[in-house]
């Protein structure tokens, strides 16, 4: 079996230029990563979502690195012919919300067979929209396939989402808060489907979540960012046992409903742990 990387992200940066300066969003980020759940983990506005769309080349920011390789191949300076036979094909990623990300005015199969475009006859790639629908555990894939965007639930629009992204068999699948807005039951759902998918067509999947307690149960590895920066990297089972404050900090926020507390814990940050960015 292959050992090498599938990504390797070695001080990724990203930055905006805005009228009050430079704002460094991605701070330094290094990692690499197999065919595993990866979780990038932290709180709204520390970097997570531009970390995953910088890897894909979808950020509006300034992206640098000293490397950032997908099997080998560097993904940065990539001209647009090069993108398109990565983007969507090789990596693929699932946005937040269905309801921004599907195209309202296109029914659901349009939107699929677009995305497995030059492959085969139209009635081939219909079957594989099908049969990709059926296995996110749509039970009447047909009627989904016919069906507009606004005529489903958040659920349903989010396994349409992840049926899309499959469409094209990637190699790594990169999900931004894909259970956020669903309910628990559909949560659980939605994660068997990935784990299933993950496992069965040995994929690579970045998990990113503001959500500990999902990930340490869901995921093999957790990243922890703060402010841009990774603080912390640790095994998802070991994540209860973390050492850097800030994650500490993160796991006791939550309320607890078998252990009531007057007042809730309030997540303390410290200027020391943010370093200089690296020339």
């Amino acid at each position: 079996m292959d050992k090498s990387p599938l990504l390797e992200a070695d001080r990724l940066n990203v930055s905006f230029h805005t009228p009050r300066g430079v704002v460094h969003a991605v701070r330094d980020v290094s990692f690499k990563m197999g065919r595993e759940k990866l979780a990038i983990v932290g709180e709204s506005g520390s970097g997570k979502t531009q970390a995953g769309r910088a890897i894909l080349g979808l950020s509006d920011g300034r992206v640098s690195a000293k490397r950032l390789a997908f099997h080998g191949e560097t993904l940065l300076g990539l001209d647009a012919r090069a993108w398109r036979a990565i983007r969507g094909r090789r990596i693929a990623m699932v946005m937040q919300d269905p309801r921004y990300s599907l195209n309202p005015v296109m029914p659901v199969g349009e939107q699929l067979l677009e995305a497995d475009r030059d492959r085969g006859s139209a009635k081939t790639a219909r079957a594989r929209a099908l049969d990709m629908l059926a296995s996110v555990r749509i039970r009447d894939p047909e009627r989904v396939f016919r069906a507009w965007p606004h005529e489903m639930s958040g659920g349903m629009g989010q396994r349409v989402m992840i049926a899309m992204m499959l469409m094209a068999e990637p190699e790594l699948l990169i999900a931004d808060e894909p259970t956020s807005a669903l309910d628990v039951t559909v949560r659980l759902q939605v994660l068997a489907i990935l784990d299933n998918l993950v496992r069965t067509r040995d994929m690579g999947l970045i998990f990113i979540s503001h959500d500990l307690n999902l990930v340490r149960t869901f995921c093999d590895r957790v990243l922890v960012m703060y402010a841009g920066q990774v603080l912390e990297t640790l095994p998802a089972a070991e994540l209860a046992a973390a050492r850097h404050p800030y994650t500490q900090g993160l796991l006791a926020c939550p309320p607890e409903i078998d252990h009531r507390r007057e007042r809730l814990t309030v997540l303390r940050r410290d200027p020391q742990w943010l370093e200089p960015v690296a020339p």
